[in-house]
């Protein structure tokens, strides 16, 4: 079963450069964000985002429980800390900028609205519910991962990521899409970057503690021929199968673990299922 998978990866991989290579100066499609290129195999193994939300919905009703039994009754279940502490937010890709609307606003920053929609909108805590919060916090991770051996393969996908995302980066095929890329982007008069990435992170662009930029308009204009550049190379389609590819001979090459991960993160949707329909149920 999860061997057909990592077949279908690889022959995705495949179609996907061949119908790029076949392809004429127009794009396969519109490529606004990550999603829409498609799943990759190491996918089914990894903490989602939808994964995340559960997890921190669960995490809270454990918490606001717990603090229930330590004497706060009314503890909310998104608390403000006593003193709001700044807050990040992270919207890159995994190819750099996309979205050629968001580019031209925001350049390789983003909306300062969505860091304020982040933040918790419930009550701030009292001096005295922060004082039991940690040990609260602390005990709801620990039923969250009851029963999974956090020293073994846990999480496995993403501690390999590093590894196969080298070997992308080495791939020839990659290395040419890059460079075609960067030859674009010299001849639209903006620098001409090793990779998208570089662009991205550029420290011309100022990014505060918080992560954002300062949205100038060379950063914007730069943003926006970095996405066109993309799309009339191709850039992320070809990316996006290259890393379908080394995620495939990966899973193939560490079956075991990938499959001991997987277990792991099933047992963990099985911890957050369970508070999620009885937080105030203690278990060792």
């Amino acid at each position: 079963m999860v061997r057909r998978g990592w077949r279908l990866g690889v022959t995705v991989g495949v179609a996907v450069l061949a119908a790029i290579c076949a392809s004429g100066p127009e794009p396969l499609e519109v490529v606004r964000t990550a999603s829409d290129l498609g799943p990759l195999p190491a996918d089914r193994y990894a903490f989602t985002p939808r994964d995340y939300q559960r997890s921190q919905r669960a995490s809270a009703l454990l918490v606001r429980q717990c603090m229930a039994d330590r004497g706060h009754p009314d503890f909310p279940l998104d608390p403000r800390y006593p003193h709001d502490p700044l807050v990040a937010v992270a919207v890159g890709t995994d190819y750099g900028v996309l979205d050629p609307d968001r580019a031209r606003r925001w350049g390789y920053g983003w909306d300062p609205a969505t860091a304020e929609a982040a933040r918790p909108k419930g009550r701030r805590m009292t001096d005295a519910e922060y004082a039991d919060w940690p040990d609260c916090s602390a005990e709801a991770s620990r039923r969250l991962v009851r029963g999974i051996d956090l020293t073994g393969d846990w999480l496995y996908a993403a501690r390999r990521t590093a590894e196969v995302d080298k070997a992308v980066r080495r791939d020839p095929r990659l290395r040419a899409a890059w460079d075609a890329w960067s030859r674009c982007m010299g001849a639209e008069g903006f620098t001409r970057y090793p990779d998208p990435v570089a662009a991205y992170t550029d420290r011309a662009w100022h990014r505060d503690s918080d992560g954002n930029t300062r949205h100038t308009e060379r950063e914007r204009a730069t943003a926006v021929a970095d996405v066109a550049c993309k799309r009339r190379h191709h850039t992320a389609e070809l990316w996006h199968a290259v890393k379908a590819e080394k995620e495939a001979a990966d899973i193939s090459r560490h079956r075991d673990h990938y499959a001991a991960g997987l277990r792991a993160l099933r047992a963990y949707r099985a911890n957050i299922d369970e508070a999620l329909q009885n937080p105030g149920r203690h278990q060792a």
